[in-house]
């Protein structure tokens, strides 16, 4: 019996031997469509080469495509559990051609891996057309010898594919395979058509034509197929089964389930196992491609998916949480063929915990809070909605869980009163919104979130995407539509630009559609919505259209590596300051980063260069930089570092680098680093490249600020550096090595030549300038000497004052400076006459008239400024005045 491994090889295999590029599977995030919540088909990663935007270097292609079916349209939530062939995950195999082979190729193709490579026997088949395809009726017939009664002509749009109201379309051809009179079904197209006789095991869409609003359809230049096989289906066929959850894979997760709860893959406990078992690989393969639980949008119904399980565990007797027990399992059935399982295997298994701890702490109040309602119910009356809400906004119960746990008692939930209440719930946020202190036009974005929903975030593992823009204010106004020249803000239901957020600039680049272009000058975030500043550079945009989302990749790597060096700038101040320090704010932009930390004084040079090379020893060890979900309560046991007055939500992301030496990996408490944090960061450590501080300032009290750079703006500041110092060398005559000793010897040959040049003045000040000696003059019986001295220095008047002391013995003396713009008085008073006049009086009365103001110091000695020495004989007679008073 073959395994599920073995038939996707063999499809696979098949394919390839025809000429096809087996390519690997797209996430479950669709970066092409963002029309869709989830990848559900194998043709959504080629959709552009069908439409003929996108050319590849192969023309033929074949797939295992992972889809998820939780959301939107393609919800088949609540179906699974309870019969054989519904999933929420489920594995699409398919062989694709652009504009190479058509429908002749396509269903010998399918015919022969059938009947041939899987030995399906031929009576057991038959085949459905579109009921004008003749053509295709006709090949069946050459291929297969049916007669007509095999060959069944639908009439409707079952069989025939269109991508959406317009675009490529075309007839489609369906395989079914008869598993026997003895179950209860009708052939496709008769009344009985959904009974489980005949099942749909393979599609193939003939895309043979262009559908145009008018109505009126052409045919394609490019003539394309598209074909999608479920795995699980025929799967199950192959092994003898009825049921897709009797197929090896889906059985070992349920025996695993029942393992782990000690119970029986097949008793009373059947659809909870099954459930846990299909629910076990959405979830997985949700967050390995980067989807993490959240109140909204992705994350919404990962949760509910989640949450779903959960409770059927507990269903099950299941205290504590088991679903990331088994993930192990999943990894050995499926991680050879999707290796990303197994690189996030302890990412899905800490989130499947830590989800798992959180809705426990709260299902059996919740649970009991249904019991209480439903008591007081009229046999088999719906639960009003007003209590399915409670259920929702108090304890994390999505409805379709509500709806679940009161299926088994035959009941229903109002569900237009819990859209009431919800609703309800909305007015009062917007209002309380409104009252928040908050801009008056900061409302738009409450309501455009409440209307069109939050912005999925997809920026952590991708820098291009699509996106659909579902909001477009201008002037702080809604709008529908963009021209040339303009300035704007635009919100797309997804996008890969970065908002700005703790500390983190927000991203730029470019946002295009199939009208026009616009060039995104920066990222922010208010209401959940990311809000995309543009300048409309090319044609117009509209509200409604798909983009084309890239972000500035030189520009985010720079910031990228900014954020991950504070991370390890964080810790390596702790590690040379002591466990004081802590964050207090930070930039992280392309050319800079900014770290402000507590710390009560300025950074010996000794400690700056500890810094600096602990940091970057951990750039070099160029670890991984790892990426988990917390609580904040069991992060913060761990040992990481939040920001100071940041609000936390019941979730954080943990960011872990480095390696302490010596020690084991990862975050088992030899971690170098560890912070709560939402922004984006380089994958090894390595790739921040170098790591340099500027400059260390005070901020405020009790805080400093590190300003650094780090990658290409370090290496370029350093080569920068390089080249003046080279320059200075040359300049100076010296090797770069000497220029210290160099520099030294200068800035002591200087201040020997100002010392010289000082005595010199000082010299010539004593002597008159070169003009006659001052003599003193008697006023009022103390002799008193002034003088007007020009290129002599503020600095040199107090010797000055002494040398005239030393000379006159008893004197008061006024010496009046002007060197280089600047005027500077002094006076001086022996000790014998400062209980007659003071210094300081004297300085006062000739500032005053030379335009400063004050002056002081002591009785004996004084000094002062002033604006300029025109005046300087007027101030001489108003210290004369003091004198003579």
């Amino acid at each position: 019996m073959p395994s599920l491994n073995d038939i996707r090889s063999t499809f696979l295999d098949y394919f390839a031997k025809q000429g096809h590029e087996v390519v690997p599977s797209s996430p479950l995030v669709p970066r092409n469509d963002p029309t869709l919540m989830f990848t559900n088909s194998g043709m959504v990663q080629f959709k552009n080469c069908f439409t003929g935007v996108e050319t590849r270097d192969y023309k033929r292609a074949t797939t295992a495509q992972k889809c998820v079916r939780a959301g939107g349209k393609h919800n088949d939530l609540d179906n699974v559990g309870y019969t054989a062939r519904h999933h929420t995950f489920f594995e699409m195999l398919g062989n694709f051609s652009f504009g190479d082979y058509f429908k002749e190729q396509a269903i010998h193709f399918a015919w022969e891996l059938l009947t041939k490579d899987f030995d399906i026997p031929k009576d057991k088949l038959l085949v459905t057309v579109y009921h004008t395809d003749d053509e295709a009726a006709d090949i069946w017939k050459k291929v297969t010898g049916f007669e007509d009664h095999k060959i069944i002509r639908i009439p409707t749009k079952d069989n025939f594919w269109q991508m959406g109201p317009t675009g490529p379309c075309g007839p489609c051809t369906e395989i079914f395979f008869d598993h026997g009179e003895h179950i209860a079904g009708g052939p496709p197209g008769s009344p009985d058509e959904d009974g489980d006789r005949f099942i749909e095991i393979w599609n193939n869409v003939f895309m043979q034509n262009e559908q145009f609003e008018d109505g009126s359809m052409i045919d394609l230049e490019m003539q394309s197929i598209d074909t999608g096989m479920g795995l699980e289906r025929i799967g199950a066929l192959l092994q003898g089964k009825h049921d897709n959850y009797d197929t090896d894979l889906m059985r070992s997760l349920i025996e695993a389930s029942a393992d782990v709860t000690d119970g029986e893959p097949d008793g009373p406990g059947n659809v909870h196992h099954r459930v846990i078992a299909d629910h076990l690989r959405s979830t997985a393969f949700l967050i390995a491609d980067g989807v993490m639980p959240s109140a909204d949008g992705r994350g919404y119904v990962l949760r509910r998916i989640m949450r779903r399980a959960m409770r059927h565990a507990n269903l099950l007797g299941a205290k504590d949480p088991i679903m990331h027990k088994l993930v192990p399992t999943l990894v050995r059935q499926m991680g050879a063929a999707y290796p990303e399982l197994g690189r996030a295997q302890s990412l899905i298994e800490e989130t499947l915990e830590l989800e798992g701890k959180r809705f426990n702490s709260t299902l059996d109040r919740g649970l009991k809070l249904l019991a209480d309602e439903v008591a007081e119910l009229p046999e088999g009356a719906p639960l009003p909605g007003a209590a399915a809400f409670k259920l929702y906004d108090t304890y994390g119960f999505p409805l379709d869980l509500t709806q679940d746990a009161l299926r088994e008692q035959n009941r229903t939930v109002d569900t237009d009163g819990f859209d009431a209440a919800m609703a309800e719930q909305k007015a009062k946020a917007r209002a309380a919104w409104s009252g928040s202190g908050e801009t008056a036009d900061a409302s738009i974005w409450f309501d455009i979130a409440d209307e069109k929903g939050t912005t999925d975030f997809l920026g952590y593992d991708t820098e291009t995407a699509e996106g659909q823009i579902v909001a477009i204010v201008k002037d702080g106004a809604k709008t529908d539509k963009l021209a040339a020249g303009d300035t704007a803000q635009i919100v797309l239901n997804q996008t890969p630009f970065y908002a700005e957020s703790g500390g983190q600039i927000g991203d730029t680049g470019v946002i295009e559609t199939d009208t026009g272009k616009a060039r995104v000058t920066d990222t922010k975030k208010a209401a959940g919505v990311f809000i995309h500043m543009v300048e409309v550079t090319e044609g117009t945009i509209d509200r409604g259209q798909g983009a084309e989302l890239v972000v500035n990749h030189d520009r985010r790597s720079a910031i990228r590596s900014s954020h991950s060096a504070t991370h390890l700038l964080n810790e390596a101040l702790r590690h040379a300051l002591g466990d004081h320090v802590a964050q207090r704010g930070s930039l992280n932009a392309e050319d800079r980063l900014r770290f402000d930390f507590s710390h009560n004084k300025a950074l010996s040079a000794e400690e700056l260069a500890q810094i600096d090379a602990e940091v970057n020893e951990f750039i070099r060890q160029n670890t991984k930089v790892e990426t988990r979900i917390m609580t904040p309560d069991d992060a913060r046991g761990l040992g990481a570092q939040a920001l100071f007055g940041e609000k936390y939500g019941d979730e954080v992301r943990v960011v872990s680098m480095g390696n302490l030496p010596g020690s084991g990996k990862g975050m088992d408490g030899a971690t170098y680093s560890l912070e709560l944090c939402g922004g984006t960061h380089v994958g090894q450590t390595g790739e921040i490249g170098l790591y340099l501080t500027l400059s260390d300032s005070a901020s405020s009290a009790g805080v400093r600020r590190i300003e650094a750079l780090t990658g290409q703006a370090a290496l370029n500041y350093l080569r920068e550096q390089a080249e003046r110092v080279s320059e200075i060398a040359g300049v100076l005559k010296a090797q770069p090595a000497d220029l210290t000793t160099r520099v030294q010897t200068l800035l002591d040959e200087r201040k020997k030549l100002e010392n010289e040049v000082a005595q010199l003045r000082r010299e010539l000040a004593m002597s008159g300038g070169g003009k006659a000696e001052v003599a003193a003059q008697d006023v009022n019986g103390v002799p008193f000497l002034a003088q007007v001295l020009s290129g002599v220095t503020g600095k040199d008047l107090p010797s000055l004052i002494d040398a005239h002391k030393e000379k006159l013995g008893s004197a008061a003396i006024l010496l009046i400076a002007d060197a280089d713009g600047k005027v500077a008085v002094a006076a001086g008073v022996t000790a014998d006459l400062t209980d007659k006049v003071s210094a300081v009086d004297l300085v006062k009365a000739a500032v005053t008239e030379l335009g400063g103001k004050g002056g002081g110091g002591r009785p004996d000695m004084a000094q002062g400024g002033a604006k300029d020495a025109e005046n300087a004989d007027a101030a001489i007679a108003a210290a004369k005045a003091v004198i003579g008073a």
